[in-house]
């Protein structure tokens, strides 16, 4: 059973805690709804084909429009933010849009979460306009699996390339995400292990999730964490690491012989909603509460409505004020007609 909700008192002024009593602490920055992959549990190709309708770049929040909602966040307390997509490198002179985010005050760090397909080329520009560091997506080192899993518009090769550039340009700590599916991709946890182990890349495993409504999700596909944790250990015995703050999403574990550590998302068998202090921005300027969140609001609209810094605090303030989101915590407990309403797609809000 999901533990009760606790209701904490709406706060009108300071910084924000939303209805249980959590800070507005990160924001994840959707550049793009647009990816140079299709990865079946996320953008499968028989869905976003040629045809499709993606976002018009006049419907995309401008670099201008990003950072003038980063700056009022901060504000409010976001200290981290992260770029996300689709894929965020196909956006057009992502550099400049790094440089204006280092220079708010109050920001300690800027990641961004890629494909890595074009992270080679880009690396060492994104490293001079003060990226700090990198999440690249690879779900497996097997070329049939990955090509698989990414829908086939590129090879392993790319994306490992693309993170030794990565590792050149000092985007340090470098972490790898493999989102582990049953009977898909399991079966090569332990070469992701040994490829990376020692090398200063982090591999994250992340529980198979249903976000969006496309990606035909069923709990027989979850591989827990803590199974995968025991098949590492049993070949690299592991230790747990504190965690560096709190919200940190990854249960971390060092290998006990110094070769580095691997860590563990698992919000399906272990849900981490109490800790949640991520806000998400799509790309055409809607914020949503929760990665799986059924509805937003559009921050877009009242920016170009001509509303004041101040309205649009008040209005992001109002929409954390009344945050309860914790999804993973009673996804169990849904009747099966409840957990297949419509929620945000992934591709559309970023991871």
């Amino acid at each position: 059973m999901p533990a009760a909700e606790v209701i904490v008192p709406l706060k009108p002024s300071g910084m924000p805690r939303d209805r249980r009593g959590r800070p507005l602490r990160d924001l994840r920055i959707s550049l793009m709804d647009r990816c140079n992959f299709r990865c079946p549990y996320c953008m499968p190709r028989e869905t976003f084909h040629e045809q499709y309708r993606f976002l018009g770049s006049h419907e995309r929040l401008s670099f201008d429009e990003i950072v003038r909602l980063a700056r009022l966040f901060v504000q409010l307390g976001v200290r981290k933010l992260r770029l996300t997509g689709g894929e965020p490198l196909l956006r057009a002179n992502l550099p400049d849009l790094i440089g204006d985010l280092t220079g708010i005050a109050g920001v300690e760090d800027i990641a961004l979460t890629t494909n890595g397909m074009l992270l080679g080329r880009y690396a060492a520009e994104l490293r001079a306009a003060g990226l700090h560091r990198v999440t690249v997506s690879l779900d497996s080192l097997d070329e049939a699996v990955f090509k698989r899993m990414s829908g086939g518009f590129a090879g392993v090769g790319d994306v490992l390339a693309g993170i030794e550039q990565a590792r050149r340009a000092e985007l340090a700590p470098i972490k790898v995400n493999a989102v582990i599916q049953r009977g898909v991709n399991d079966a090569g946890v332990l070469d992701l292990v040994e490829h990376f182990r020692g090398s200063g890349v982090i591999v994250r495993f992340i529980e198979y999730m249903d976000v969006g409504n496309r990606n035909h999700w069923t709990s027989a596909l979850v591989v827990p964490s803590r199974d995968l944790h025991a098949r590492i250990h049993a070949r690299w015995p592991l230790e747990p690491v504190q965690a560096a703050y709190r919200g940190e999403v990854a249960e971390r574990y060092a290998f006990r012989d110094g070769q580095g550590e691997v860590g563990f998302i698992s919000s399906v068998s272990q849900p981490f909603c109490g800790d949640c202090s991520r806000a998400r921005l799509s790309s055409d300027g809607v914020f949503y509460s929760c990665l799986f969140a059924a509805h937003g609001t559009s921050l877009r609209d009242a920016l170009r409505g001509g509303a004041s810094d101040e309205s649009l605090l008040a209005l992001i303030r109002k929409v954390w004020l009344e945050r309860s989101d914790r999804y993973s915590e009673l996804r169990a407990s849904f009747p099966a007609q409840q957990a297949e309403q419509r929620k945000v797609e992934m591709f559309y809000i970023g991871g």
